[in-house]
């Protein structure tokens, strides 16, 4: 063969392997890993109230939290072009592929919405709105959380309403779909004693609503007659994550670190008021970037759903939840980890310059033997 049709060849067989490898690891890797997720069948869920089976069509929603879009001041460019893009593909390619009725995201959208400029918010929110957009047969439901409004020390009115202008969301509200009640709290700070006054209402109208009586309930906003599902951003109390297990638990060095109350979990009587105030069958929580399962009291369980994000976590994923009026039944949904996109480029990497070398070798071969051929032919004349 031609010298210059090998290189042509080997030229082809490089190009080939290394768009292969990119189109693999930043395209394709995501629907095997979502093709092996589905929806659960709620017949066989946990939470169903006082024995009645499911009497509505169930709702399917899809959980997700900490997504962390990295901000203008500490979010270095291929670090934000490489998440976002991460983040974007495995969101589209769940909503393609499972089409949920409703998307949540429990908090903590920005990473620097605390501090953010009127132009770094703006381009942060552009930025959100292109990640997730979504059908109109998809409702997106946006929660804050501390890292988008500040820690209690740090939030203030204008930051909060700036959040909830934008994502039509307010600290304390219910979504109801196929009378399925789910009640939203955001980051509970301390200074919002509007949203505590808010919560009372809620709770309230929610109790009435489950009563047959009508008692000390005239006014009442009258909801479907079900516990509801309490989503928020921080975790109830606890006091460590030292009882959680599963691949996306906290690392076992982390895991028996003490909890801060207001920190990285509610105080204790905030829980234990909510608890009270809504008696939940199900709370789904963010903020920790791990996941857990937790009972508390010994009838609530709470699931702390974990980042969304490749920058906090090697393993990301998100919860599939199928809920009834009668009952509720939540998978995992684990994405592709940055270990095996990792693995695969520097395989890639490795046999480019096996095949590099291997080439040079045989050219290196080739001109040696011609070389030795042409000596052979002068030495014979």
């Amino acid at each position: 063969m031609p010298r210059f049709g090998v290189r042509w060849l080997v030229a082809a067989a490089l190009m080939l392997l290394l768009g292969g490898a990119f189109f693999f690891c930043e395209y394709l890797i995501y629907y095997p890993a979502i093709l092996k997720c589905a929806w659960p069948r709620v017949e066989h869920a946990r939470g169903g109230i006082d024995g009645r089976p499911a009497d509505s069509p169930p709702v399917r929603a899809m959980v997700l939290s900490d997504t962390h879009l990295l901000g203008a001041v500490g979010g270095h460019w291929f670090d934000k072009l490489r998440r976002e893009w991460q983040m974007e593909r495995a969101f589209q390619t769940a909503l393609w592929l499972l089409r949920p009725e409703v998307v949540f995201i429990l908090g903590d959208i920005f990473d620097e919405g605390k501090w953010s400029s009127k132009n770094h918010w703006d381009d942060d929110v552009r930025r959100f709105h292109r990640m997730f957009r979504h059908s109109e047969d998809t409702e997106l439901v946006v929660l804050v959380g501390n890292h988008d409004i500040g820690f209690h020390y740090e939030m203030d009115w204008f930051k909060l309403q700036r959040f909830e202008k934008v994502f039509n969301a307010s600290s304390t509200r219910m979504v109801t779909k196929n009378g399925v009640n789910v009640a939203l709290h955001g980051d509970g700070c301390p200074i919002c004693q509007s949203v505590e006054k808010d919560l009372i209402r809620l709770s309230k109208d929610l109790n009435c609503s489950l009563q047959s009586s009508e008692e000390g309930c005239k006014g009442t906003q009258v909801y479907p007659p079900t516990r509801p599902i309490m989503l928020q951003h921080y975790p109830l109390y606890r006091v460590s994550d030292a009882g959680c297990t599963g691949s996306d638990a906290a690392p076992p060095g982390e895991r028996h670190l003490l909890f801060r109350e207001k920190y990285d979990v509610l105080s204790k009587e905030a829980s234990q008021r909510l608890l009270n105030w809504f008696k939940p069958r199900l709370i789904l929580s963010g903020h920790t970037h791990s996941g857990c399962e937790v009972l508390h009291d010994n009838k609530y369980p709470e699931v702390s759903v974990p980042s969304f994000s490749w920058r906090n976590r090697n393993n990301p994923s998100f919860i599939l939840a199928s809920v009834s009026s009668g009952s509720y039944a939540l998978s995992k949904c684990f994405l592709p980890e940055e270990s095996t996109v990792i693995g695969v480029y520097t395989s890639t990497g490795a046999c480019l310059l096996l095949l590099v070398l291997v080439h040079c070798l045989w050219v290196k071969g080739l001109f040696q033997c011609l070389s030795l051929c042409l000596l052979g032919k002068h030495k014979s004349l």
